[in-house]
């Protein structure tokens, strides 16, 4: 590896005093990994080493010979997630490959260990071929009992996790999209509640029209929120755009129903709430224009679409992706509690209702706390994931 100059990760849009983290203490941390495998039970005698490995080891394996059903109690696959990418959309870097977007997954697979009390392993995929992706998982599903589909990028990633999911008899989640949906949910309702606001009756515009703009807009409308306008690159999504690919010509459909056209100007004009899932750029002036109370979350990491100080001389609630700023919208309060309900419940399916009732759990611990720099609790609270894991096993069809 070439020389590591030490210097200060610092980022400039954040004029407060924040931690500062070298170069040096980060590439330490991910020496030889983030991960290691642990024993449950010490293998230092003789005895030990016969129940664990052969000969004790073989009746298990007949035992599950004999019913497969076994494997559930008798290994780890009914708990292990398999957290699964091509590298194609990591963060915010882009399509830097399977290699360089391991890391990303070990820090994934920690998470779940940390949070949902979940053991995970990391598949990075040197294919981008959708067929391939799924032949792979097909391939190897009787070594988890569940996946994280992460950072493939759109449009891809709706077709592979739909044919993942139908492929497949274990919950199978795309963060990217449900992930950030399910906390966005959270948040709207935190933020409805403060306002004294029916969520139903806001005005969203969604900045961004790849996996996480385009689930997003599914729940939202899923839970009510009807006057929802979606933006790309070109603009407002409308039916009459020429230049759209299949999935935003029917978002297309079911959004802006009152048929706005332009861009960023157009749709932010008396909208109440923003969204920003993209790494664009929003001007202060045009945040001005916003509806009274107006609420915004500018999602992109690092640098959000406006900065949160300036967004607040006019929006009454105000939200990022980072975590030196109040109000995170981060997918850790998601995740680790919807897998772990889901396994828990054993479920085969994570289903609309289960989000719903994942966002409805990170709101609820949020409690008496509420307020305008607390509209979802912190990453590190340690109610999140229990409180999310048993709302969402409650909702699966799985009776028990």
């Amino acid at each position: 590896m070439p020389e590591i100059v030490p210097h200060t990760v610092q980022t400039p849009i954040d004029e407060r005093p924040q931690i500062l983290i070298g170069d040096e203490e980060i590439f330490e941390a991910h020496v030889a990994g983030k991960l290691s495998v642990a024993l449950k039970a010490p293998l230092d005698t003789q005895r030990a080493l016969s129940i664990a490995y052969t000969p004790g080891v073989a009746q298990v394996s007949r035992a599950i010979a004999a019913d497969h059903t076994l494997a559930a109690r008798y290994t780890w696959t009914h708990r292990l997630v398999a957290v699964v990418s091509d590298g194609s959309a990591v963060l915010g870097l882009g399509d830097i490959g399977p290699a360089a977007a391991l890391p990303v997954m070990e820090g994934k697979s920690a998470l779940f260990k940390a949070f949902g009390g979940l053991d995970s392993i990391p598949i990075v995929l040197d294919t981008k071929d959708p067929d391939e992706i799924v032949e792979t998982l097909v391939r190897l599903r009787p070594s988890f009992g569940a996946v994280s589909l992460e950072d493939i990028s759109a449009p891809r990633c709706f077709e592979i996790e739909r044919r993942v999911i139908e492929a497949l008899d274990c919950p199978v989640m795309h963060d990217d999209q449900h992930g950030t949906a399910i906390v966005v949910l959270a948040a709207l309702m935190g933020a409805s509640e403060l306002l004294d606001r029916d969520m139903t009756a806001l005005r969203v515009v969604i900045s961004g029209a790849g996996a996480a703009g385009v689930a997003c807009a599914n729940l939202l409308l899923a839970n009510g929120v009807s006057d929802i306008t979606v933006l790309d690159s070109s603009g407002i999504l409308h039916p009459s755009r020429e230049d759209m690919n299949s999935v935003k010509t029917e978002l297309a459909l079911r959004t802006n129903p009152k048929g706005r056209t332009g861009g960023m100007v157009e749709a932010l004009e008396g909208a109440d709430v923003f969204l920003g899932v993209s790494a664009g750029v929003v001007p202060e002036d045009l945040i001005a224009t916003m509806a009274h109370d107006a609420i915004v979350f500018a999602l992109s990491n690092p640098d959000p679409e406006i900065h949160p100080h300036v967004a607040a001389k006019y929006a009454a609630v105000v939200a990022t992706g980072r975590s030196d700023f109040p109000n995170q919208i981060n997918n850790v309060l998601a995740f680790p509690g919807v897998f772990r309900g889901a396994l828990d419940a054993g479920a085969s399916r994570i289903t609309q209702k289960m989000m719903v009732a994942a966002a409805e759990a990170i709101f609820s611990v949020v409690g008496d706390d509420l307020a305008p720099d607390r509209i979802v609790p912190s990453p590190l609270d340690p109610r999140v994931a229990a409180t999310v894991a048993s709302a969402v096993a409650a909702a699966s069809d799985i009776p028990g």
